[in-house]
C-alpha cells in the first residue's frame, strides 16, 4: 500500500511540474481542484518539487526556477552527445564485469554504450544480463549464447524505448545481480542520483535494491545536477562512472562524502 502511495505522489509531483513549465505559473487552489486533492497535499507536492530544485515556490503556488526548464529528450537525440565521453565511461563500466556475472542493466545512451562493449568483449562469458531497455537487449541478441539476456518486462516508454510499471518491476522482485548500471539525469552530493523521469527512477530503485553493487553512469554534464525523480542517495551507491569534463567541485563534494568511488573515463586515450 505504501509503494502504492508513493507511486501515486510521484506521478501527481510529475504532472504538476509539467504543468508549472507549460503554464509558467500554477496556483495551489487550480491544483486542488484538477488533481482532485486537498490544498494542503498541493503544498506539500510544491514543498517537495522546489527542495528538488525543480520549481519555484512562491505565494499561492509555483513557477519555473528557469526560463528554459529541463524537458526529456528522446533515446535518439541524445545517443549523439558526448558520445567520446560515454563509450570511454561504458568500457570503464565493463572492468567491472567478469565471466559468470550477473549484471542489471539500465536504459539509456550511455547504458547502450555498455551494452555495445559487452558485445565487443568476446572474453566475457556465461554472463546474464536483465535490462529493462528493448533497445539493449536487441543490441545484445547477436552475442546469445555467450549472454544471456532477460528482458524485465512492464509498459512501454517510447521515450527511452524503456519498459517501466505498470508490471514493470515485477521481475526485478525476484532476482538478485552482482552489479548494477545505473543510468540518470542527475548526480549531487546532497541530492543523490535523480532523474526526470519519474516511473523510470522507480524502476532505477528497484534495481538498486536487487544488486550487491550499484554503479551509477553519468558523463560529465550530469554531475552537480539534481533533477525531478530521486533514486537513490549516494550513500546508496558503490562507483559514479564520469568523465573529465565533470564540474571538479562537484566531483570533490561526491569524494568528500567517503562513499562512492569516483572512476574518471579517459575519453582521450
Amino acid at each position: 500500500m505504501a509503494e502504492q502511495e508513493q507511486a501515486s505522489a510521484d506521478e501527481r509531483r510529475e504532472r504538476i511540474a509539467r504543468l508549472v513549465t507549460s503554464r509558467g505559473f500554477v496556483g495551489v487552489t487550480d491544483l486542488s481542484e484538477l488533481l482532485g486533492v486537498s490544498s494542503v497535499t498541493v503544498r506539500t507536492d510544491l514543498d517537495a518539487l522546489a527542495a528538488l530544485g525543480v520549481v519555484r515556490r512562491i505565494r499561492g503556488g509555483a513557477m519555473p526556477v528557469e526560463p528554459h526548464v529541463v524537458a526529456e529528450r528522446s533515446f535518439e537525440e541524445t545517443q549523439v552527445e558526448a558520445s567520446a565521453a560515454k563509450a570511454a565511461i561504458a568500457a570503464e563500466a565493463v572492468r567491472l564485469v567478469a565471466p559468470g556475472m550477473s549484471v542489471l542493466l539500465d536504459v539509456g545512451t550511455t547504458a547502450a554504450c555498455v551494452a555495445r562493449e559487452l558485445l565487443r568483449r568476446h572474453d566475457l562469458h556465461d554472463v546474464t544480463v536483465i535490462t529493462n531497455g528493448l533497445a539493449i537487449a536487441l543490441t545484445l541478441e547477436p552475442a546469445i549464447p555467450r549472454l544471456q539476456v532477460v528482458v524485465t518486462g512492464g509498459t512501454l516508454r517510447p521515450l527511452q524505448h524503456s519498459l517501466v510499471s505498470p508490471l514493470g518491476g515485477l521481475l526485478l522482485e525476484h532476482v538478485h545481480a552482482d552489479i548494477a548500471f545505473i543510468g540518470c539525469n542527475g548526480v549531487d552530493a546532497v541530492r543523490g542520483v535523480t532523474n526526470i523521469n519519474l516511473p523510470e527512477a522507480e524502476i532505477k530503485r528497484s534495481m538498486v535494491a536487487a544488486a550487491s553493487e550499484v554503479a551509477v553512469l553519468a558523463d560529465g554534464s550530469k554531475i552537480g545536477r539534481a533533477r525531478l525523480g530521486r533514486v537513490v542517495g549516494l550513500e546508496e551507491v558503490d562507483a559514479v562512472i564520469t568523465d573529465a569534463t565533470a564540474p571538479r567541485a562537484a566531483l570533490d563534494d561526491i569524494t568528500a562524502l567517503g562513499g562512492p568511488h569516483v572512476i574518471l573515463a579517459d575519453h582521450d586515450a
